[in-house]
């Protein structure tokens, strides 16, 4: 009785998540219908958006969010993900005792740090620092690419790290045995061992960076245009949706639904892609 209680309880769990799924792109599809008919595919090349004088006509297009959205998200993870594995390894590999315990706790409050204070420091920290060393106003893609790097890291170095910690001993002392350097080992015991974790990781950083609000809005400029440079201001999609949501109305409101179904489609395709492709690839 109790056996078969738990095997529908986690069939209904994990269906629950199907339908949940569904749900959210179902819900994001119907509000953004009007938007979807009026421009269909030219809306994801248009760099255009402007609200009609009627408050119901206009020209929108979600190319300059996208993009916005994409870039931040690569500098991110380019900074990112060399920074969480040299932390993991750190700690796991190289690290004093003595070290370890501090440094792990700085990484968990780290990941605790609310996003808006993210954006708050880096907009009185980190944009004085860009605008000195390459000019510009100090808020653009770069700035908002280095925080949303920071917000990241602990995520993928905690989960790194568990992952290395449970790597056997015996295969790591196998290996010493065979005359392997520290960096042989880290290379060819510790990291494959633990690549699925690895990838893991980086997947849910990947999901929490193109989908940042608070933090990015503080940094990225919320300006519709296209950045020639790093340091430029621009938009992303959750920074649009931020900003207009709340006085959006009838076709522009649509196209703020259509603006998030796509970064639905494109955080589930980009995640889809690493997760079976690398996964498998690994494998």
């Amino acid at each position: 009785m109790v056996g078969r209680f738990f095997k529908e309880f986690s069939l209904f769990s994990a269906v629950l998540i199907l339908i949940i799924l569904a749900g959210i792109f179902a819900t994001l599809y119907i509000y953004a219908s009007d938007s979807i008919h009026q421009f269909g595919w030219h809306f994801l090349t248009t760099d255009v958006w402007e609200v009609g004088e009627d408050d119901e006509g206009g020209v929108f297009g979600g190319l300059i969010p996208i993009v916005g959205t994409l870039l931040t998200t690569l500098i991110a993870m380019v900074i990112a993900v060399p920074i969480a594995m040299g932390i993991a390894v750190f700690l796991t590999e190289v690290a004093h005792p003595m070290l370890i315990k501090p440094v792990s706790i700085a990484i968990e409050l780290l990941a605790a740090i609310p996003s808006i204070i993210y954006g708050m420091w880096g907009l009185f920290y980190f944009a004085p620092i860009i605008q000195h060393l390459f000019g510009g106003s100090g808020v653009g893609l770069l700035t908002a690419g280095i925080v949303l790097a920071i917000m990241i890291v602990p995520f993928m170095s905690a989960i790194t790290k568990d992952a290395m910690n449970v790597v056997p001993g015996v295969l790591k002392e196998s290996a010493y045995a065979m005359g392997a350097t520290k960096f042989e080992v880290i290379k060819d015991v510790v990291m494959p061992y633990s690549k699925t974790a690895i990838i893991g990781s980086v997947i849910l950083a990947l999901g929490r960076a193109l989908g940042e609000t608070m933090a990015v809005a503080f940094l990225i400029g919320s300006i519709m245009k296209f950045p020639k440079h790093l340091t430029d201001p621009t938009t992303s999609i959750p920074v649009l949706l931020a900003n207009n949501f709340s006085e959006a109305q009838d076709l522009e409101l649509s196209s703020m639904f259509y603006l998030s179904l796509v970064l639905f489609g494109v955080s589930f395709i980009i995640i889809s892609i690493a997760k079976f492709y690398f996964l498998g690839r690994k494998r």
